[in-house]
């Protein structure tokens, strides 16, 4: 898998593309933690959530913010990320490398960047969020939310406190039409440590289970890469 550039309004961003096993597989772009406390697309989280969805056959996207890596550009609080991940979503139609389904993932401040980008492009058609700072960041522009997804959380998250989770599940599964498949995993940290399987096997059981739906075509002989 080697390392890819994509033309940003920032500069070129950093990225890294796995395609799908076949052309009815979606595609999804997955966002790294805030760019200013470490976060980059190597992060373990982001690379759990990555092999949980080629496991199943998506093809995935990520990248790192500007600024990050090999990145160009300066963080630029959240409106220049959101840009970044609309530019990625550009590259991939405009290289025809999505068919048909394109999805949407992100961990902690990603997950912020990813439910914005999620309210602009009507093309994605789900999402799988894990330690969302509900407490932080205003999540309230979900009003509707146009698709239902996954939300993954830790019971031992010292730096997100479920409450503020739990209130935008509540509101979200309020929503007509909307279902969130929301994930407490015992005794784990904001990043997961230790628990790194659990997010896996439970975006793995996930995606799976909405890729029964209108997955026609099976490569049996597919090994992930």
């Amino acid at each position: 898998m080697a390392d890819i550039f994509i033309r940003g309004q920032g500069g070129r961003l950093e990225a890294r593309y796995l395609p799908p096993r076949t052309k009815n597989h979606p595609v999804v772009v997955i966002l790294h933690p805030h760019p200013l406390q470490g976060g980059r697309m190597d992060n373990d989280v982001v690379n759990t959530i990555g092999c949980a969805f080629h496991q199943q056959g998506v093809g995935t996207l990520r990248f790192n913010f500007r600024g990050v890596g090999r990145s160009e550009g300066y963080y630029s609080g959240g409106e220049g990320e959101l840009n970044d991940a609309a530019a990625v979503i550009d590259w991939l139609q405009a290289s025809r490398r999505i068919v048909h389904r394109l999805w949407i993932s992100g961990f902690s401040f990603g997950s912020w960047i990813a439910m914005q980008l999620l309210m602009r492009r009507p093309e994605i058609e789900g999402f799988v969020i894990a330690s969302p700072p509900a407490h932080a960041f205003d999540f309230n522009f979900l009003a509707p939310c146009p698709v239902s997804g996954q939300i993954l959380y830790g019971s031992s998250d010292s730096i997100v406190p479920r409450e503020s989770v739990d209130n935008l599940v509540n509101k979200l599964n309020g929503q007509k039409g909307i279902n969130i498949n929301y994930q407490v995993i015992n005794d784990a940290d904001h990043s997961f440590n230790g628990k790194l399987d659990d997010v896996q096997n439970l975006i793995g059981t996930y995606v799976n289970g909405l890729l029964s739906n209108y997955i026609d075509e099976v490569d049996l002989d597919y090994k992930v890469g």
